[in-house]
Protein backbone atom coordinates (compact mmCIF):
# COMPACT_ATOMS: atom_id res chain seq x y z
CA UNK A 1 0.00 0.00 0.00
CA UNK A 2 2.86 2.37 0.88
CA UNK A 3 4.69 1.59 -2.39
CA UNK A 4 1.52 2.31 -4.37
CA UNK A 5 1.04 5.57 -2.45
CA UNK A 6 4.62 6.65 -3.18
CA UNK A 7 4.17 5.77 -6.85
CA UNK A 8 1.03 7.91 -7.20
CA UNK A 9 2.75 10.86 -5.52
CA UNK A 10 5.70 10.39 -7.87
CA UNK A 11 3.33 10.69 -10.82
CA UNK A 12 2.00 13.96 -9.37
CA UNK A 13 5.50 15.32 -8.98
CA UNK A 14 6.45 14.28 -12.51
CA UNK A 15 3.41 16.02 -13.99
CA UNK A 16 4.19 19.11 -11.95
CA UNK A 17 7.75 19.20 -13.29
CA UNK A 18 6.60 18.75 -16.89
CA UNK A 19 3.99 21.50 -16.58
CA UNK A 20 6.54 23.83 -15.00
CA UNK A 21 9.02 23.12 -17.80
CA UNK A 22 6.45 23.87 -20.51
CA UNK A 23 5.32 27.11 -18.88
CA UNK A 24 8.94 28.22 -18.50
CA UNK A 25 9.24 28.15 -22.30
CA UNK A 26 7.03 31.24 -22.58
CA UNK A 27 7.01 32.76 -19.07
CA UNK A 28 10.31 34.26 -17.94
CA UNK A 29 10.59 34.38 -14.15
CA UNK A 30 7.45 34.28 -12.00
CA UNK A 31 8.39 30.82 -10.67
CA UNK A 32 6.46 31.38 -7.42
CA UNK A 33 3.41 32.66 -9.32
CA UNK A 34 3.33 29.65 -11.64
CA UNK A 35 3.78 27.26 -8.73
CA UNK A 36 0.89 28.81 -6.82
CA UNK A 37 -1.29 28.66 -9.94
CA UNK A 38 -0.56 24.95 -10.32
CA UNK A 39 -1.21 24.34 -6.61
CA UNK A 40 -4.64 25.99 -6.87
CA UNK A 41 -5.44 24.00 -10.00
CA UNK A 42 -4.42 20.73 -8.33
CA UNK A 43 -6.56 21.62 -5.30
CA UNK A 44 -9.58 22.32 -7.49
CA UNK A 45 -9.66 26.01 -6.56
CA UNK A 46 -10.03 29.31 -8.39
CA UNK A 47 -7.36 32.00 -8.66
CA UNK A 48 -7.35 35.80 -8.53
CA UNK A 49 -4.22 37.24 -10.18
CA UNK A 50 -3.46 40.79 -9.12
CA UNK A 51 -0.76 42.84 -10.79
CA UNK A 52 -0.09 45.82 -13.05
CA UNK A 53 -0.74 45.53 -16.80
CA UNK A 54 1.91 43.86 -18.89
CA UNK A 55 3.12 41.37 -16.31
CA UNK A 56 2.09 38.26 -18.29
CA UNK A 57 -1.01 37.35 -16.26
CA UNK A 58 -3.11 36.56 -19.34
CA UNK A 59 -0.17 34.87 -21.05
CA UNK A 60 0.43 32.60 -18.05
CA UNK A 61 -3.19 31.39 -18.00
CA UNK A 62 -3.26 30.87 -21.78
CA UNK A 63 -0.02 28.89 -21.65
CA UNK A 64 -1.33 26.77 -18.79
CA UNK A 65 -4.47 25.90 -20.76
CA UNK A 66 -2.32 24.89 -23.74
CA UNK A 67 -0.09 22.69 -21.56
CA UNK A 68 -3.16 21.00 -20.10
CA UNK A 69 -4.91 20.62 -23.47
CA UNK A 70 -8.04 21.97 -21.83
CA UNK A 71 -10.86 23.99 -23.34
CA UNK A 72 -10.12 27.65 -22.69
CA UNK A 73 -12.27 30.78 -22.88
CA UNK A 74 -11.38 34.41 -22.18
CA UNK A 75 -13.88 37.11 -21.22
CA UNK A 76 -12.89 40.77 -21.10
CA UNK A 77 -14.93 42.25 -18.26
CA UNK A 78 -16.32 45.73 -19.01
CA UNK A 79 -18.92 47.97 -17.32
CA UNK A 80 -21.56 47.02 -19.91
CA UNK A 81 -21.00 43.26 -19.65
CA UNK A 82 -24.23 41.44 -18.72
CA UNK A 83 -24.66 38.16 -16.81
CA UNK A 84 -26.09 36.53 -19.95
CA UNK A 85 -22.84 37.36 -21.76
CA UNK A 86 -21.12 34.96 -19.38
CA UNK A 87 -23.60 32.15 -18.70
CA UNK A 88 -25.57 32.25 -21.94
CA UNK A 89 -29.25 32.59 -22.81
CA UNK A 90 -32.11 30.86 -24.59
CA UNK A 91 -32.61 31.90 -28.20
CA UNK A 92 -35.69 31.14 -30.29
CA UNK A 93 -34.94 28.91 -33.28
CA UNK A 94 -37.33 29.80 -36.10
CA UNK A 95 -36.76 26.52 -37.95
CA UNK A 96 -37.34 24.30 -34.94
CA UNK A 97 -39.97 26.65 -33.51
CA UNK A 98 -38.47 26.24 -30.05
CA UNK A 99 -35.97 27.86 -27.70
CA UNK A 100 -32.44 26.51 -27.63
CA UNK A 101 -29.67 27.27 -25.19
CA UNK A 102 -26.82 29.36 -26.50
CA UNK A 103 -24.11 28.53 -24.00
CA UNK A 104 -21.89 31.30 -22.71
CA UNK A 105 -18.12 31.15 -22.23
CA UNK A 106 -18.57 29.84 -18.68
CA UNK A 107 -19.07 26.36 -20.19
CA UNK A 108 -15.37 25.58 -20.39
CA UNK A 109 -12.52 23.97 -18.47
CA UNK A 110 -10.51 27.12 -17.82
CA UNK A 111 -12.13 30.56 -17.87
CA UNK A 112 -10.00 33.70 -17.86
CA UNK A 113 -12.01 36.59 -16.40
CA UNK A 114 -9.83 39.49 -17.48
CA UNK A 115 -10.07 42.64 -15.34
CA UNK A 116 -12.94 41.16 -13.38
CA UNK A 117 -13.37 44.29 -11.26
CA UNK A 118 -14.41 46.36 -14.30
CA UNK A 119 -17.83 44.70 -14.45
CA UNK A 120 -20.70 45.57 -12.07
CA UNK A 121 -21.52 43.38 -9.09
CA UNK A 122 -24.40 41.48 -10.70
CA UNK A 123 -22.17 40.45 -13.61
CA UNK A 124 -19.39 39.39 -11.24
CA UNK A 125 -22.01 37.42 -9.31
CA UNK A 126 -22.86 35.44 -12.47
CA UNK A 127 -19.66 33.50 -11.78
CA UNK A 128 -20.48 32.73 -8.15
CA UNK A 129 -22.80 29.78 -8.67
CA UNK A 130 -20.42 28.17 -11.14
CA UNK A 131 -17.39 28.69 -8.90
CA UNK A 132 -19.11 27.25 -5.85
CA UNK A 133 -21.43 24.57 -7.24
CA UNK A 134 -20.10 23.72 -10.73
CA UNK A 135 -23.44 24.63 -12.27
CA UNK A 136 -25.30 27.65 -13.64
CA UNK A 137 -28.98 28.48 -13.62
CA UNK A 138 -30.44 29.91 -16.82
CA UNK A 139 -34.14 30.81 -16.92
CA UNK A 140 -34.78 28.54 -13.95
CA UNK A 141 -32.99 25.50 -15.41
CA UNK A 142 -29.72 24.24 -13.96
CA UNK A 143 -26.90 23.20 -16.26
CA UNK A 144 -23.75 21.41 -15.05
CA UNK A 145 -20.29 22.75 -15.80
CA UNK A 146 -17.28 20.56 -16.62
CA UNK A 147 -15.73 19.00 -13.48
CA UNK A 148 -12.46 20.76 -14.33
CA UNK A 149 -14.08 24.22 -14.48
CA UNK A 150 -11.62 26.73 -13.04
CA UNK A 151 -11.71 30.52 -13.00
CA UNK A 152 -8.54 32.55 -13.32
CA UNK A 153 -9.48 36.20 -12.78
CA UNK A 154 -7.17 39.20 -13.15
CA UNK A 155 -7.34 42.69 -11.73
CA UNK A 156 -5.16 45.79 -11.68
CA UNK A 157 -4.31 46.93 -8.11
CA UNK A 158 -3.47 50.48 -9.17
CA UNK A 159 -6.29 51.73 -11.39
CA UNK A 160 -9.57 52.23 -9.52
CA UNK A 161 -11.49 54.60 -11.82
CA UNK A 162 -14.42 52.82 -13.44
CA UNK A 163 -13.96 49.68 -11.36
CA UNK A 164 -16.28 47.75 -9.03
CA UNK A 165 -14.41 46.18 -6.09
CA UNK A 166 -15.16 42.50 -5.61
CA UNK A 167 -17.39 41.92 -2.57
CA UNK A 168 -15.95 39.84 0.27
CA UNK A 169 -18.34 36.98 -0.53
CA UNK A 170 -16.89 36.63 -4.01
CA UNK A 171 -13.29 37.12 -2.91
CA UNK A 172 -13.78 34.25 -0.49
CA UNK A 173 -14.60 31.94 -3.43
CA UNK A 174 -11.06 32.29 -4.77
CA UNK A 175 -8.74 29.72 -3.25
CA UNK A 176 -5.71 31.96 -3.85
CA UNK A 177 -5.00 35.60 -4.52
CA UNK A 178 -1.64 35.65 -6.26
CA UNK A 179 0.31 38.89 -6.48
CA UNK A 180 2.15 39.31 -9.80
CA UNK A 181 4.95 41.87 -9.61
CA UNK A 182 7.35 43.35 -12.15
CA UNK A 183 10.23 41.09 -13.24
CA UNK A 184 13.83 41.63 -12.19
CA UNK A 185 16.28 43.27 -14.61
CA UNK A 186 17.69 39.87 -15.63
CA UNK A 187 14.22 38.47 -16.21
CA UNK A 188 13.18 41.49 -18.25
CA UNK A 189 16.26 41.10 -20.45
CA UNK A 190 15.29 37.43 -20.81
CA UNK A 191 11.86 38.50 -22.07
CA UNK A 192 13.45 40.68 -24.72
CA UNK A 193 15.79 37.86 -25.71
CA UNK A 194 12.80 35.55 -26.13
CA UNK A 195 11.11 38.01 -28.51
CA UNK A 196 14.41 38.50 -30.32
CA UNK A 197 14.41 34.74 -30.96
CA UNK A 198 10.99 34.93 -32.57
CA UNK A 199 8.58 34.30 -29.69
CA UNK A 200 4.97 35.10 -30.65
CA UNK A 201 2.38 35.07 -27.82
CA UNK A 202 -0.39 34.60 -30.41
CA UNK A 203 0.99 31.21 -31.41
CA UNK A 204 1.72 29.47 -28.13
CA UNK A 205 1.08 26.09 -29.73
CA UNK A 206 4.44 26.42 -31.48
CA UNK A 207 6.25 26.34 -28.15
CA UNK A 208 3.94 24.61 -25.68
CA UNK A 209 3.72 20.82 -25.83
CA UNK A 210 0.60 19.51 -24.03
CA UNK A 211 1.56 17.19 -21.17
CA UNK A 212 -1.90 16.01 -20.10
CA UNK A 213 -5.62 16.69 -20.61
CA UNK A 214 -8.75 17.25 -18.54
CA UNK A 215 -8.84 13.59 -17.50
CA UNK A 216 -5.22 13.83 -16.41
CA UNK A 217 -6.06 16.92 -14.37
CA UNK A 218 -8.90 15.09 -12.62
CA UNK A 219 -6.56 12.18 -11.93
CA UNK A 220 -4.02 14.58 -10.43
CA UNK A 221 -6.67 15.98 -8.11
CA UNK A 222 -7.59 12.48 -6.97
CA UNK A 223 -3.93 11.70 -6.20
CA UNK A 224 -3.62 14.92 -4.23
CA UNK A 225 -6.56 13.88 -2.07
CA UNK A 226 -4.56 10.86 -0.88
CA UNK A 227 -1.86 13.04 0.71
CA UNK A 228 -1.83 12.62 4.49
CA UNK A 229 -2.46 15.57 6.80
CA UNK A 230 -1.66 14.71 10.43
CA UNK A 231 -3.63 16.21 13.37
CA UNK A 232 -0.76 18.49 14.53
CA UNK A 233 -0.65 20.10 11.07
CA UNK A 234 -4.43 20.52 11.04
CA UNK A 235 -4.13 22.16 14.46
CA UNK A 236 -1.44 24.46 13.06
CA UNK A 237 -3.74 25.53 10.21
CA UNK A 238 -6.56 26.16 12.66
CA UNK A 239 -4.36 28.24 14.98
CA UNK A 240 -3.13 30.44 12.10
CA UNK A 241 -6.62 31.16 10.81
CA UNK A 242 -8.05 31.82 14.28
CA UNK A 243 -5.23 34.27 15.03
CA UNK A 244 -6.42 36.42 12.13
CA UNK A 245 -9.60 37.07 14.13
CA UNK A 246 -7.59 38.30 17.12
CA UNK A 247 -4.95 40.41 15.38
CA UNK A 248 -5.13 44.07 16.54
CA UNK A 249 -4.85 45.45 12.98
CA UNK A 250 -7.51 43.18 11.46
CA UNK A 251 -11.19 44.18 11.62
CA UNK A 252 -12.53 40.99 10.06
CA UNK A 253 -10.55 37.78 10.24
CA UNK A 254 -10.61 34.75 7.98
CA UNK A 255 -13.63 32.42 8.09
CA UNK A 256 -13.68 28.64 8.54
CA UNK A 257 -13.73 28.44 4.73
CA UNK A 258 -10.22 29.90 4.89
CA UNK A 259 -9.13 27.01 7.12
CA UNK A 260 -10.42 24.57 4.54
CA UNK A 261 -8.74 26.52 1.73
CA UNK A 262 -5.37 26.52 3.51
CA UNK A 263 -5.75 22.79 4.18
CA UNK A 264 -6.48 22.08 0.50
CA UNK A 265 -3.69 24.30 -0.78
CA UNK A 266 -1.06 22.86 1.57
CA UNK A 267 -2.11 19.34 0.65
CA UNK A 268 -1.92 20.13 -3.06
CA UNK A 269 1.55 21.63 -2.65
CA UNK A 270 2.77 18.49 -0.90
CA UNK A 271 1.25 16.33 -3.63
CA UNK A 272 2.84 18.32 -6.43
CA UNK A 273 6.20 18.02 -4.73
CA UNK A 274 5.75 14.23 -4.65
CA UNK A 275 5.39 13.97 -0.88
CA UNK A 276 2.78 11.82 0.76
CA UNK A 277 2.33 14.08 3.77
CA UNK A 278 1.90 17.79 4.54
CA UNK A 279 4.52 19.67 6.55
CA UNK A 280 4.25 23.03 8.37
CA UNK A 281 6.44 24.45 5.59
CA UNK A 282 3.65 23.68 3.10
CA UNK A 283 1.19 25.57 5.28
CA UNK A 284 3.52 28.55 5.60
CA UNK A 285 4.21 28.61 1.85
CA UNK A 286 0.49 28.87 1.02
CA UNK A 287 -0.64 31.08 3.91
CA UNK A 288 -0.20 34.41 2.10
CA UNK A 289 -1.94 33.54 -1.20
CA UNK A 290 -4.77 31.80 0.65
CA UNK A 291 -5.37 34.36 3.41
CA UNK A 292 -4.39 37.80 2.08
CA UNK A 293 -7.78 38.41 0.42
CA UNK A 294 -9.77 36.97 3.31
CA UNK A 295 -8.86 39.51 5.98
CA UNK A 296 -10.13 43.08 6.28
CA UNK A 297 -7.85 45.62 7.94
CA UNK A 298 -8.98 48.34 10.32
CA UNK A 299 -8.96 51.79 8.64
CA UNK A 300 -6.56 53.20 11.20
CA UNK A 301 -4.17 50.29 10.62
CA UNK A 302 -4.20 50.92 6.87
CA UNK A 303 -3.44 54.59 7.47
CA UNK A 304 -0.44 53.52 9.54
CA UNK A 305 0.81 51.40 6.64
CA UNK A 306 -0.31 47.93 7.69
CA UNK A 307 -0.91 45.37 4.94
CA UNK A 308 -2.63 41.97 4.95
CA UNK A 309 0.67 40.29 4.05
CA UNK A 310 2.50 41.92 6.95
CA UNK A 311 -0.25 40.93 9.40
CA UNK A 312 -0.31 37.32 8.20
CA UNK A 313 3.49 37.13 8.33
CA UNK A 314 3.45 38.35 11.93
CA UNK A 315 0.91 35.65 12.75
CA UNK A 316 3.11 32.97 11.16
CA UNK A 317 6.01 34.22 13.29
CA UNK A 318 3.92 34.03 16.45
CA UNK A 319 2.12 30.68 16.08
CA UNK A 320 4.17 27.74 17.43
CA UNK A 321 5.22 25.34 14.67
CA UNK A 322 4.44 21.67 15.36
CA UNK A 323 7.27 19.17 15.09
Amino acid sequence: MTEQHDETQGESGDLFQRLTSELAKVIVGHEAVLKQMLVALAAGGHVLLEGPPGTAKTLAVSALAKALRCDFKRVQFTPDLMPADIVGTHVFDLKAQSFELRRGPIFTDILLADEINRAPARTQAALLEGMQELQVTIDGTRYPLPPTFTVFATQNPIEFEGTFPLPEAQLDRFLCKIVVSYPSREEEEGILASYNEGFDPLHLEKRIVPVTDSRGLLSLRERVKRVTVLPPVMGYITDIVRRTREHPAIALGASPRASVALFLAARALAGLEARGFVTPDDVQAMALPVLRHRVLLKPEAEIEGATPDACITSILDAVPVPR
